[in-house]
């Protein structure tokens, strides 16, 4: 999909309207084309493109005409979010564009009235650029007599320039932070998270208590646990749980502008404590999550798909697949086109797993839906979710007798994944594809004693006891249990590696 395609598909059936009315305000001759064009990509109409210009007009003509309807809709989506925001953040903005007006205009007592308030908001908002903005209009304005006092204007003005200074430095170890862990993840580089954490601190300059706000605590969760689901070892990273844990502990109350992180940081711990088996914990932190979100409609909307995920994962892994699948159904029911296609992966990914596990055939169905390319969910879900969501169309395919198609993606997987697999040390994963294939070639090996000894083994050692890794490990064990694919997952999650030898 092309960008101007991408940003039309933002506007829902009364933004296309007003948008419409917006261009034809625009417009200054008759003979424009916009709205044509604007028709013809809503109804993907591709031959008719040719009719917008004759055969032998220049195309430039044609691409001017994409850039400029483009240039229109970024303008009115611009307009649109500035004017339809109800965040505390634009009502800060509305007031600096007032203020300032109002100061050119020589309405200077309402002016520095508007100035104020945006002041407050923006200081407890934390938004220190808009904050420098204000201040030195303030500045700006200081030889009228409404002013307020000079060096108490300037005072601030220079403590809000070292908090915007911190804030930079404190962006900046985020950026490359981010930018490391995508190294981990599509490069394969290894790397220690404790020694990458404490040599980027010292390359910025982040002193502990600049660590401790509630988006610095939400940006080292984040990079902690997608580290952790890298390692296959949430226990990686306890330390950084721990002291998220003091953290929340220490805050009185709850300020309305750090719902987003606190949510958040809910959400990782929730999903922290569910990888390390610990359900109980997870349903709570699950329910302290939604109370929050329910106090926003905001924040009900961006967290919702990810509470529904989490929420089933814990009632599946707890032996209750019926209401995990159920809620899964819901949670595509209740998406809407606004959604990330993430969290909408991420959601039929695990339905497809939960019918599967179930001996349900509804699961080809919804690997079916999974249709993006592997190049883009390497982009957009990482490395590892992409060969997990690869290793779960082999063994349903190979589940439902499909033994070709899964010869193929097995063949398939290996080309594209060998290098990567070897280069970060997950051979396991070529181990369990290796067993795979034996089975497929000859089920009945899996009722050799030896077979059984190198898949059981897969769950042994530190870190490979993860609760995806014992799905696909339940499934071969299923095998030759000769019993339901799930019933043998929930056997090897709480016991561990306690299945015995049945041969």
């Amino acid at each position: 999909m092309d960008t101007l395609s991408e940003l039309i598909c933002l506007l829902d059936t009364n933004d296309k309207k007003l948008f419409r009315q917006f261009v034809q305000r625009k417009n200054k001759r008759n003979d424009v084309k916009n709205l044509q064009l604007l028709n013809l990509i809503e109804t993907d109409d591709i031959t008719g493109l040719d009719t917008l210009y004759p055969p032998k007009k220049n195309k430039d003509a044609y691409h001017a005409l994409r850039k400029r309807l483009q240039d229109s809709l970024l303008l009115f989506l611009s307009q649109k979010a500035f004017e339809s925001s109800h965040s505390e953040t634009y009502d800060a903005l509305r007031l600096v564009v007032a203020g300032r007006f109002l100061l050119e205009n020589d309405v200077a007592k309402v002016g520095f009235k508007c100035l104020d308030k945006a002041e407050r908001l923006a200081k407890d908002l934390e938004q220190f650029n808009l904050l420098n903005e204000l201040l030195l209009l303030k500045l700006h304005y200081a030889h009228l007599p409404e002013a307020e006092d000079f060096e108490a204007l300037t005072e601030r003005f220079l403590r809000n320039q070292a908090d915007m200074q911190c804030e930079a430095r404190l962006n900046m170890a985020y950026a490359y932070l981010r930018q490391e862990l995508q190294q981990i993840h599509l490069k394969g580089k290894v790397v220690k998270l404790n020694t990458l954490m404490l040599t980027t601190i010292r390359k910025y300059g982040i002193s502990e208590r600049d660590l401790m706000t509630y988006k610095s605590i939400y940006q080292i969760l984040f990079i902690a646990n997608e580290y952790a689901a890298i390692q296959h070892d949430h226990g990686l990273i306890e330390h950084y749980i721990d002291r998220t844990k003091q953290f929340i502990q220490q805050q009185a109350t709850q300020k309305k502008n750090y719902l987003f992180y606190h949510i958040s940081i809910l959400y990782f711990l929730a999903n922290f404590h569910l990888r390390q088996k610990d359900f109980a914990k997870s349903a709570s932190l699950l329910e302290e999550m939604m109370n929050l979100m329910m106090s926003d409609s905001r924040y009900h909307t961006v967290f919702q798909l990810r509470y529904y995920l989490l929420s089933a994962l814990n009632r599946f892994f707890t032996g209750y697949a019926d209401q995990a699948t159920a809620l899964l159904h819901e949670a595509l029911a209740v998406s809407k086109p606004s959604s990330k296609p993430e969290d909408l992966e991420d959601i039929r990914q695990c339905l497809a797993m939960f019918l599967a596990l179930c001996g349900n055939r509804e699961s080809l169905k919804h690997l079916t839906l999974l249709a993006r390319t592997d190049t883009w969910y390497e982009k957009k879900m990482g490395m590892l979710w992409t060969i997990r969501k690869n290793l779960m169309e082999i063994v349903v395919q190979a589940q439902f007798a499909n033994i070709e198609l899964a010869m193929s993606r097995l063949s398939g997987f290996r080309r594209r994944y060998r290098a990567y697999l070897i280069k970060t040390s997950e051979t396991r994963v070529l181990l369990f594809l290796n067993l795979v294939k034996r089975y497929l070639l000859k089920p009945d090996v899996v009722y050799e004693a030896a077979y059984q000894k190198k898949v059981l083994n897969l769950q042994s050692g530190t870190g490979n006891s993860d609760i995806f890794i014992s799905c696909f490990i339940g499934w071969l064990v299923a095998r030759w249990e000769k019993k339901p694919a799930y019933q043998v997952v929930l056997q090897l999650i709480q016991d561990g590696c306690d299945i015995h030898d049945s041969a």
